[in-house]
């Protein structure tokens, strides 16, 4: 008889229309609301996307999971609110939540001690506590869209069970150790990731998507020609890069896709057609790791009047040559989806478009030194530090920082389209948080409100020294000092000008966009212990209006 092992997991949600995922214990037929999907296997696990159509607009439809006829999902005396698809009704404020960054530890101590008090404390959960304050009716206003902005599972850090398992199944002496190695291992880490009864709920009724960062491959992954050159020369890292791919479509991928993508989608109809899929799986997989193509994994949503375009900005990098973020197919889509008809934009990449100033040109610098500014002896020096101090945001990508800096200024004075009343550029990765304001020439026209607003980490704050060097990057000091660097190797001055507003923090913390027609709001919380019963909650650090 089969199982639910992870999910129900509440992805796409349209109008009328909305996909829910499970991974199950066996071949069965998976039933949500009268829809039903066979599962297709991959590696001896059991996938479903059941594709859920002809739901009322504007309507809170209370759902369960069925397997072959058999009820799995609520589960029996669960003390948690009924799982929901809530469709839009064009009425009414938007609330999208987003950060990322969430390592999967326990919730006790020495767990939520800080990394300071202990080498594995990280503080209580952001994301959990949020779903603890709806759980309890501390929130009553649950979010439209849940935005996990990469990291959502660390090979090579936290996760005490898969550390566990991986020790009982092979030798750990020998590279990787105890980081994951293959499909069957990132399998376990994402059970233990999702798999927190409180997590497990929230990812049941709230709509989320998702998008692959540098933690869920390898640190430092795709950050320059080099690595990956070192990365392909050691036996273990095809099985690696193999494996995370292959589990990124299957468990984050797929949801981000609207049931019309998903007809449309050469991988899903290949697999699910296959007697054996996990071949067919392999197999693009491999050539994605050969030739990695950043458009195949980007997409962008509708929520009423609210664009979402959510830019992957890790797979599909050019590192040889001129390097980019993105390849010109990439850039083309990317484009064509922030031209249109909108009241707001929100642009969503895992790395920051805008950092410190202090980082902006430190990073700037490296990338020129590395390519031989100062010489093949600096350039040897540069990418060792580029790697150290993780130099790998947009800054770090200069033509693609300058190409994307043109974008907004165009969206923003209307020569893409109505004129939005923001755009704002929604990231994470760097394990804290800031929002900052952006300013163009005076001769550009732009009307709309642009800003960079970064959360991160959910759960996995930085230590007193890495926080000290954060403010460094942050100051008046290090905007000069980074400068002065930059202008020394002939780096070119950015087109535009930002001045980050608030911040840094550098808790464990959840942001909130909302949207209310031609209005927009951040909000930024931190997760705390509770005065009384230490249960945590969240406290507010900030709130802007940004229209």
């Amino acid at each position: 008889m089969s199982e639910l092992v992870l999910g129900p997991v509440l992805r796409y949600v349209g109008g009328d229309e909305a996909t829910v995922w499970v991974e199950t214990s066996r071949p069965c037929q998976v039933e949500v609301l009268g829809a039903s999907e066979p599962t297709f296997p991959v590696d001896g696990h059991h996938y479903a996307l059941v594709r859920v159509e002809g739901l009322e607009r504007g309507a809170r439809n209370e759902y369960g999971v069925s397997l072959d006829g058999t009820a799995r999902w609520p589960e029996p005396n669960s003390r948690f609110p009924p799982s929901l698809i809530r469709t839009r009704s064009h009425d009414g404020p938007i609330e999208v939540v987003f950060g990322s960054c969430r390592l999967a530890l326990p919730h006790r101590p020495p767990y939520t001690l800080s990394k300071d008090e202990h080498p594995e404390g990280r503080e209580h959960d952001a994301l959990r506590t949020l779903a603890l304050e709806m759980i309890d009716g501390a929130r009553p206003r649950w979010p439209d869209q849940l935005l996990l902005l990469g990291d959502q599972v660390y090979v090579d850090e936290g996760s005490p069970a898969t550390r566990s398992w991986i020790r009982s199944h092979r030798d750990t002496s020998i590279p990787p150790g105890e980081q994951v190695a293959d499909f069957e291992e990132y399998t376990r880490l994402y059970r233990e990731t999702w798999g927190d009864e409180v997590i497990r709920w929230l990812l049941s009724t709230v709509p989320v998507a998702m998008v692959i960062d540098d933690h869920d491959m390898h640190d430092d992954w795709m950050i320059s020609e080099q690595w990956i050159e070192d990365m392909r020369s050691r036996p273990w890292w095809h099985d690696r890069a193999v494996g995370g791919l292959m589990s990124y479509w299957v468990y984050q991928h797929l949801g981000n896709l609207s049931p019309r993508e998903l007809e449309q989608n050469p991988e899903y109809r290949e697999v699910r057609e296959a007697a054996d899929p996990e071949p067919v799986l392999r197999r693009f997989a491999e050539r994605e790791e050969r030739l990695p193509e950043g458009k195949r994994w980007s997409f962008s949503t509708d929520i009423d009047r609210v664009r979402v375009l959510v830019i992957d900005d890790r797979t599909g990098r050019v590192l040889a040559g001129r390097r980019s973020i993105f390849d010109d197919e990439e850039w083309r889509w990317v484009l064509d989806h922030a031209t249109g008809d909108f009241d707001h934009l929100l642009i969503a990449t895992t790395d920051p478009f805008l950092l410190g100033p202090g980082l902006h040109y430190l990073e700037a610098w490296n990338e020129a030194v590395c390519a031989g500014a100062w010489g093949g002896p600096a350039a040897r020096f540069g990418e060792r530090i580029r790697r150290a101090l993780d130099l790998d945001h947009w800054a770090a990508f200069q033509y693609s920082f300058q190409r994307m800096a043109e974008l907004l200024e165009e969206v923003g004075s209307g020569r893409r389209g109505a004129v939005p009343a923001t755009i704002g550029v929604l990231s994470g990765d760097v394990h804290h948080a800031y929002l900052a304001d952006v300013a163009f020439r005076s001769s550009s026209g732009v009307r709309s409100r642009v800003y960079q607003a970064v959360c991160s980490p959910f759960r996995n704050a930085l230590d007193s020294h890495e926080r000290l060097g954060v403010k460094v990057g942050m100051s008046r000091l290090g905007a000069a000092i980074g400068r002065g660097l930059a202008r020394a190797a002939q780096v070119e001055q950015p087109t535009i000008r930002w001045r980050v507003t608030d911040g840094p923090y550098f808790d464990n913390q959840v942001a909130t966009v909302t949207l209310d027609g031609r209005l927009s709001r951040l909000r930024l919380e931190r997760a705390v212990p509770g005065h009384e019963d230490g249960r945590p909650r969240l406290e507010q650090l900030f709130e802007r209006r940004l229209s």
